[in-house]
């Protein structure tokens, strides 16, 4: 998350409303329900771990044991099977 200087953006009288509640601090200001995206939307993970998971599946199915998968990909035999056994 990159961070904002308020008085970049704001308008200086809701900076100064803003001091007297906090002052060189941080503040989050949190999306509105609509406009809230789920977890790994904004930077691609989610979609980076789909992916993975599909070749972990596909590469169990062609024969490659599960101790193998997890050491190359550096995951636990216990990640690997909640992956392959997923849904």
């Amino acid at each position: 998350m990159k961070y904002i200087n308020a008085s970049e953006i704001l308008p200086e009288t809701l900076v100064e409303e803003l001091q007297q509640y906090i002052q060189a601090g941080y503040l989050y200001v949190p999306a509105k329900a609509k406009q809230h995206k789920s977890w790994g939307e904004v930077s691609g993970c989610r979609k980076e771990f789909a992916e993975r998971n599909k070749a972990i599946i596909s590469q169990y199915r062609s024969g490659i044991s599960v101790e193998e998968l997890a050491e190359s990909y550096c995951l636990s035999v216990y990640a690997i099977r909640k992956i392959i056994y997923q849904k």
